[in-house]
């Protein structure tokens, strides 16, 4: 299938977007509660699995729909149109560059602390 590029909409997860004070004046941020949207804090990071539907019908380009994929008791409780009712967290298209963007490391902070940046 060759290069694909991915692209997620996280303000579809339950979040909220504010300004933190940072170095050089006020950092617009996204807050993401952990808990809240399932999210799995491992050793070496936070997770959010996923799962990539393809479509029926290709259009410019992509290739698939990205859905979060929820913890099995969760989904069991959630009925059909709460399944459905699910966000689109992004989509899946083919992509001819290659050159990645290089990983930053997951920095914890105590709260009330100011931002690094």
């Amino acid at each position: 299938m060759g290069n694909l590029n991915i692209k997620l909409n996280l303000q579809n997860l339950n979040c909220v977007c504010r300004f933190e004070k940072g170095k050089s004046g006020p950092v617009e941020c996204l807050i993401i509660p952990l808990e809240a949207n399932h999210l799995f804090k491992g050793t070496k990071g936070v997770y959010l699995d996923l799962t990539a539907f393809e479509l029926k019908e290709k259009k410019e380009n992509k290739t698939h729909l990205i859905k979060q994929t929820l913890p099995k008791e969760v989904f069991k409780a959630m009925t059909d149109e709460q399944k459905k009712a699910t966000p689109i967290l992004g989509d899946v298209s083919t992509w001819e560059h290659t050159e990645a963007a290089p990983v930053s490391d997951l920095t914890t902070m105590d709260e009330g602390s100011d931002l690094p940046y």
